[in-house]
């Protein structure tokens, strides 16, 4: 069974709704959850989230560009970090306390300086404006075993694109989750993007 590294990102997602979105994210298979952080009052969400569903996903938190924010998901006991740049600060912070970062980047330069400070996992943002042509060309110079993710604008029709270019996963954002939709459609959304994955893997990519 391959580790499914969707990244399930429900920004703009409220206290009041986010246990059900991820709720039926995780039993249509996902297991990495992110909340980001200028979604409203994230300092309630993610707690509950990582105490109702923290035996069953990573959660953590999208958009992290502090070390006070970092230090504050770890009070929640929060397990993923996701940011939007290489702050070498925040990634070591959020490392040295247990923490998967999955680091924002475009360049190589800057996914070696989220290498040095930790990072885990990386994300080539905006994907959709590189195109899974300029991911391949830059997982060349790239670690093999370090997971490359795509992230913006993946859809379950491109997201086979994006593995076959040699993507370890992908984060997904506005074609999985909008703020205020219903949870019935984040479950077709979701069982969307499964079918999309295990069609991928089973060409091979």
């Amino acid at each position: 069974m391959h580790d499914i590294k969707l990244v399930a990102i429900l920004r703009g997602v409220t206290p009041q709704e986010a246990a059900d979105h991820i709720g039926v994210l995780i039993e249509e298979g996902f297991r990495y959850i992110e909340i980001p952080l200028n979604s409203p009052d994230w300092p309630l969400s993610i707690p509950q989230a990582v105490a109702r569903f923290g035996e069953q996903a990573m959660i953590g938190a999208g958009t992290v560009l502090t070390v006070a924010q970092v230090t504050t998901l770890v009070e929640a006991r929060a397990r993923l970090v996701v940011t939007p740049n290489t702050q070498p600060t925040v990634i070591r912070r959020a490392v040295d306390n247990g923490m998967l970062v999955c680091a924002g980047c475009a360049t190589a330069t800057e996914a070696f300086t989220a290498l040095e400070a930790g990072a885990q996992w990386l994300k080539i943002f905006p994907s959709s404006a590189f195109g899974p042509a300029y991911i391949a060309a830059l997982k060349a110079v790239l670690p093999p075993d370090v997971p490359v993710l795509a992230v913006g604008g993946i859809t379950p029709d491109n997201l086979a694109d994006y593995l076959a270019a040699g993507c370890a996963g992908a984060g997904l954002g506005s074609d999985l989750y909008r703020a205020g939709q219903s949870v019935a459609q984040t479950r077709v959304q979701a069982q969307r993007f499964m079918r999309a994955w295990h069609a991928a893997h089973a060409h091979g990519y």
